[in-house]
């Protein structure tokens, strides 16, 4: 069975052009990131619902208009591959009936709130978050306007769940999975490393999972915790020699300096297994992971239930569960890892180039 990476290599080439916004036909209103704080901008997932762009969903008046916000804590690869496939899909579902306004919080808390709270003032007909810190603000910004989330790995540690306007869609990873993928590929790997912000909810949650499994089945574990970006460098290089392998969850902070870690582990040969694509993409050696375009994809059909009249409270959160092996063989051969024919045959590889490539027969 052949498998393509056509869906993140096109987010590859669309992350390297000019982050101005969101594009939604005729009826979406551009943004540019901000320089000032206060406008700084299951089983696979379900058969599309998506209309025809000339017909409205269920429950909407004719040619009305809905003003939509959507907010991604930072400018990394697997948030923009969300936030495209939403723009894309919302597109579909109701063509230039929707407005939808895209901000960049720069993984800043100030930002972050400024912009919630001037999509609240707009009286926006629904605010889209990205990510867990994007979600826990707009929730905390408006009882009235409906929150949906992307990209939420534990909304209950969150405290995201049995608020009446918030629902979303989790990408929560299954931990179990990359460490049994660890295990074929790096067999002698016996102590992690283990990198994250303990500033992100969703990170800590992950972690905890992975110290849980690791205990549990003979592995020995290390940890070198991060606030931000400058810190990853030094955090990295303090686990050289101490590990064998070392591991980052869905952690946005690490994510958008990934490039940082992996220098770090590629040139001491250290693989470097992660909870996202995109984070394989930048360097990362592998994941068992779920696709961004699928989750931004459902998002945008949950919103279009919403703006036809259905309560979030009425939409329970979705745990995507259809998961795909990825590996990066450029890093694979970099840090001299044979891998088994087995994993080529069956998983999504990326070799480090923006061509095109298919795994084994």
């Amino acid at each position: 069975m052949k498998k393509t990476m056509k869906t993140l290599l096109s987010a590859i080439l669309a992350s390297t052009l000019i982050f101005a916004g969101c594009s939604s036909g005729a009826g979406t209103t551009q943004s540019e990131a901000p320089s000032e704080p206060a406008s700084s901008v299951q089983e696979g997932a379900p058969e599309s619902a998506a209309s025809e762009a000339s017909e409205a969903p269920e429950g909407t008046a004719d040619g009305e208009t809905y003003e939509i916000g959507v907010v991604q804590i930072v400018d990394h690869l697997s948030l923009n591959t969300i936030r495209d496939a939403f723009v894309k899909e919302m597109e579909t579902q109701l063509g230039d009936r929707v407005n939808i306004e895209c901000k960049d919080a720069q993984n800043d808390q100030s930002n972050l709130n400024s912009i919630v709270q001037k999509f609240v003032g707009d009286e926006k007909d629904l605010i889209v978050a990205i990510a867990t810190p994007s979600a826990q603000a707009a929730a905390a910004a408006t009882s009235e306007i409906p929150v949906l989330y992307s990209a939420v790995t534990d909304p209950e540690a969150a405290k995201l769940t049995g608020i009446p306007n918030v629902t979303g869609t989790s990408d929560a990873i299954p931990v179990e999975s990359i460490f049994t993928l660890a295990s074929k590929l790096t067999p002698d790997a016996k102590k992690f490393g283990l990198v994250y912000n303990t500033s992100e909810v969703n990170s800590v949650s992950v972690i905890e999972q992975a110290k849980e499994y690791m205990s549990a089945n003979g592995y020995e574990f290390a940890e070198a915790t991060i606030t931000n970006t400058s810190e990853l460098q030094q955090a990295a290089s303090s686990l050289v020699g101490k590990v064998d392998a070392m591991f980052t969850p869905i952690d946005n902070t690490v994510a958008s300096a990934l490039a940082v870690i992996a220098g770090v582990c590629n040139e001491n040969k250290i693989p470097y297994y992660v909870g996202a694509d995109s984070m394989v993409s930048d360097g990362g050696l592998a994941t068992v992971g779920i696709d961004y375009s699928v989750l931004g994809t459902r998002t945008a059909q949950m919103a279009a239930e919403v703006l036809g009249g259905k309560s979030p409270s009425d939409i329970p959160f979705e745990v995507m569960s259809d998961f795909s092996t990825i590996l990066n063989t450029k890093t694979a051969e970099t840090i001299g890892v044979q891998v088994p024919e087995d994993v080529l045959s069956s998983a999504t590889l990326f070799d480090g180039t923006q061509g095109e490539l298919t795994a084994g027969e």
